[in-house]
């Protein structure tokens, strides 16, 4: 089996799965490259030809650990920028949440937003974080626990019998966060 044969059968499988991982298409194609080279170069390696597929995604797997390891908090929260043409006179849900994320302390912003906006496994976010995973877990819930106290005090939203938000959001110039 050569390369140019796993190229053939895979690589739409695994540009899916970086893909699903990174949510950026030219860093995807940035990882699918060196996840090819890694096989490439590691193809006499492969003991089991019926095994190519799960070494091919364990290889594409660590190409993404990897990136998300050499990139890590490159973009946190303090990063994103709100264009001036989003912020006008406009307000929703989002400035709330973006104000509320922002004021969380550190060791609980970080692994909820590789978790929940990054879309990183759980379990990755502890690698990463450097953290057992029960506590990046419990970190991730508090968090989320956070946000729903941030929206019922920035906007004063209820929780209603079924434990969902509600509530309509202020104008900006009344909301607590973001004004």
């Amino acid at each position: 089996m050569t390369t140019q044969d796993i190229w053939k059968a895979y690589h739409l499988d695994v540009k899916h799965f970086i893909l699903s991982k990174v949510k950026d298409k030219a860093v995807a194609d940035d990882i699918l490259q060196n996840t090819f080279i890694k096989i490439h170069t590691k193809l006499e390696s492969l003991k089991d030809e019926a095994k190519v597929k799960s070494w091919v995604m364990t290889i594409a797997r660590n190409a993404t650990m990897d990136y998300f390891k050499s990139n890590a908090f490159s973009q946190s929260i303090e990063d994103i920028s709100i264009e001036e043409d989003d912020v006008k006179d406009a307000h929703d849900e989002k400035d709330c949440l973006y104000g509320i994320i922002k004021s969380l302390p550190k060791k609980y912003r970080d692994p909820l937003f590789l978790s929940d906006i990054k879309g990183i496994k759980q379990a990755d976010v502890a690698t990463q974080l450097k953290l057992e995973l029960p506590t990046a877990k419990s970190r991730i819930q508090r968090a989320r626990k956070m946000i729903t106290k941030g929206y019922m005090d920035c906007c004063d939203f209820k929780l209603n019998n079924k434990g969902y938000l509600v509530g309509e959001i202020k104008d900006k110039k009344d909301c607590k966060v973001c004004s």
